[in-house]
């Protein structure tokens, strides 16, 4: 544990550290121990002054401030400073902001507090294009000189809103930036146990000059004494607004209108927005706007037409079968995928060769044959592109004529447009690919499912080499009959689960989750699975789940009277505070091979593969919808056989979906029917 992260330790356990001053008899802290809104100190309580905007970009409002209001901007440290007058030795600062674009070499502050009668700054927070500078004076350690803590490679002028946390205690300075991992500095002047600001004001994006004048838009500056805020402000899936305390006007909604004229937000000039039953739409309503409450739709008149700009909401209504798609051979896996301005895809992994597999394309609302592909034993695909490229891969389970067992990528050609075999890859009776990017690095992961009869086996994670035009092995993690790889991530953090299926005893084992961490995953958590063949993750509002689809269990240790295939397949949920997936809801499945989560309209739904009872592999496949507090409830069952695989795709024409069969050649198309 480094020496920064001791301190904290003993900070958030004692819960804050005193700043006391002798009063007589007695000791007072100089502030109290609680979040200090400094933008509340200067912002009015309705938000309106002069020089002040109050703007709502990406669903949150902040204060953009004019060179005029530099001086309003501004109140003196006393005012917060109630009992001394020494600046906290150990604190928090935090910062919510949104960057406009910052010209190289030019510094924009976001806070001062500076002498009254001079142009010294006591204490400050500045930021240029990729760094992010804190600064404050000491008269005993620096011979009156200011010091610099420099934060390298801090990237906010990317027009969204982000949450900084600066903590500060002694030399240790650690700046969290959206929850992310800290960035720890240690400087050889600490931070003055006795920072005197006597006859000093705070300024609020500025230095007191025109000079350097914060441009963006500012949510939230506190200043928290005596501890690190970061463990406060990381508790929910919200990182970039993250909320310790802001002023009320930008909590607020706006109020009900008088009339039927919705009421602007400050930075829509000129709007009109119109509720109630449909508005005639001529020359005079034009680029005028129509709210239909009943249905939730927004509409632009043209001059002419009212034209939906906000879709109206959708509710599944039924399911209805649409397509029934003759396939190769038997299909174990299907991947849908959109190529920008050619079209709708579904590439079938199909069981023998020949005939190999196939890819359909979307064409007059119909999946028709487009490309046939050799493969061997196809288990799945997955298309993924790397800038302009445009890639598909398949995991093969067997191996070819001569012997050799080997996994190929194929590269869409703009030209031809069909896809050529690009690089193969050794494999071992590989289940699944994984495509994921992290940190602007293209990855590809393969499950290899078992050598032999071995099947505890490392699978491997391959990096895109730029310089080469190849994946090469990046690093090799130890499986168990490995079938899936899932990547997601939370906020900030990357993460990759596996699916571990058998590890030639049982069923009954742990499948892994792994965190990217130094530039390689590591272990995160280990769960309970039964033959886990599937992992799906998924984000609801602000929490985020992890469902499991369990096909079996057995040991050959155990005699079993019950059912090997009617299991739970589980629903786990990510704890923030315990920073762990728990269990939230199992689910009974019947040797459960894929989850595939959906939405419809403000409806959530999670469908699942069931695929065999223990006696005939004719099983109701199940739709569950989102109820909340009930959880995931079913909402339609549908008849499947030896069903494999699930994925849901959008048309222009509606939304559907499509399952796999592994015990016939026949996949069939189903259409989600709306109200």
């Amino acid at each position: 544990m480094s020496a920064l992260l001791v301190v904290w330790a003993v900070l958030l356990h004692s819960g804050f550290t005193s700043y006391l001053v002798s009063g007589g008899t007695s000791w007072r802290h100089c502030t109290d121990l609680r979040p200090l809104d400094i933008l509340s100190e200067v912002v009015p309580t309705s938000g309106v002054r002069s020089g002040i905007r109050m703007l709502q970009v990406q669903g949150a409002r902040g204060f953009q401030f004019s060179a005029s209001a530099r001086h309003a901007l501004s109140f003196p440290a006393s005012q917060i400073f109630l009992y001394c007058d020494l600046f906290p030795e150990e604190f928090s600062i935090i910062i919510t902001l949104r960057v406009l674009s910052v010209p190289p070499k030019k510094n924009e502050y976001i806070f001062t507090v500076m002498k009254e009668e001079s142009n010294t700054v006591l204490v400050g927070l500045r930021y240029s294009l990729n760094k992010l500078y804190f600064f404050f004076w000491s008269r005993e350690f620096s011979n009156g000189w200011q010091t610099q803590v420099i934060f390298q490679g801090i990237s906010l002028t990317d027009n969204q809103w982000h949450t900084l946390v600066l903590a500060v205690s002694g030399p240790f300075f650690s700046l969290t930036v959206d929850c992310s991992i800290p960035i720890d500095v240690v400087v050889d002047t600490p931070f003055p146990a006795s920072l005197a600001v006597k006859g000093s004001r705070f300024y609020v994006g500025s230095r007191r000059r025109r000079k350097g004048l914060f441009t963006g838009l500012l949510r939230q500056l506190v200043l928290l004494p005596g501890s690190d805020a970061t463990s406060r402000m990381c508790t929910n899936m919200n990182f970039k607004l993250a909320v310790l305390s802001i002023p009320p006007v930008l909590q607020d909604l706006p109020v009900k209108p008088a009339s039927n004229e919705v009421l602007k937000y400050p930075d829509e000039a000129d709007m009109k927005v119109t509720l109630g039953s449909r508005p005639p739409c001529t020359k005079n309503e034009k680029a005028q706007f129509w709210f239909n409450a009943s249905q939730k739709g927004l509409y632009l008149c043209d001059g002419s037409a009212w034209i939906a700009m906000l879709e109206v909401k959708e509710r599944l209504d039924y399911v209805e079968e649409y397509q029934n798609l003759m396939t190769n051979s038997e299909t174990m896996g299907i991947e849908i995928f959109v190529i920008p301005k050619v079209g709708v895809f579904a590439a079938t992994a199909n069981r023998y060769t020949p005939p190999g597999s196939a890819i359909y394309k979307w064409t007059d609302g119909k999946f028709l044959s487009y490309q046939n592909i050799p493969t061997y034993q196809a288990q799945s695909w997955c298309y993924f592109t790397i800038g302009k490229k445009i890639f598909l891969a398949v995991a093969n389970f067997e191996q070819n004529e001569r012997g050799q067992e080997f996994s190929v990528i194929y590269k869409w050609s703009h030209r031809t447009e069909k896809f050529f075999p690009y690089q193969r890859i050794a494999t071992h009776s590989a289940r699944d690919w994984e495509a994921f990017d992290i940190e602007g690095e293209a990855f590809l992961a393969v499950a290899n499912h078992r050598e032999g009869d071995n099947h505890n086996i490392n699978s491997v994670i391959y990096r895109w080499n730029p310089r080469t035009g190849l994946f090469e092995a990046n690093q090799t993690i130890p499986t168990s009959g490995a079938y899936d790889w899932e990547f997601f991530t939370v906020g900030p953090y990357s993460f990759l689960v596996v699916a571990n299926t058998f590890n030639g005893t049982s069923t009954k084992i742990d499948s892994h989750i792994y965190i990217w961490l130094g530039g390689s995953f590591q272990l995160f958590q280990s769960i309970l699975t039964f033959g886990a063949a599937d992992w799906e993750a998924f984000p609801i509002g602000d929490r985020i789940f992890l469902a499991v689809a369990n096909s079996h269990s057995y040991d050959s240790a155990t005699v079993v009277l019950n059912n090997y295939y009617a299991i739970n397949s589980s629903i786990y949920e990510l704890n923030i505070t315990a920073q762990m997936f728990v269990k939230f809801q199992d689910l009974l499945t019947y040797s459960a091979l894929d989850w595939e989560f959906f939405s419809v309209g403000e409806d959530y739904f999670l469908v699942v593969a069931n695929s065999f009872d223990g006696f005939t592999f004719s099983v109701n496949s199940i739709i569950y919808r989102w109820q909340g507090y009930e959880g995931f409830v079913a909402v339609h069952r549908l008849p499947t056989f030896g069903c494999r695989d699930w994925e849901a795709f959008h048309t222009t024409a509606g939304s559907y979906l499509i399952y796999s069969s592994a015990r016939e050649p026949l996949s069939k198309v189903l259409k989600l029917k709306t109200i």
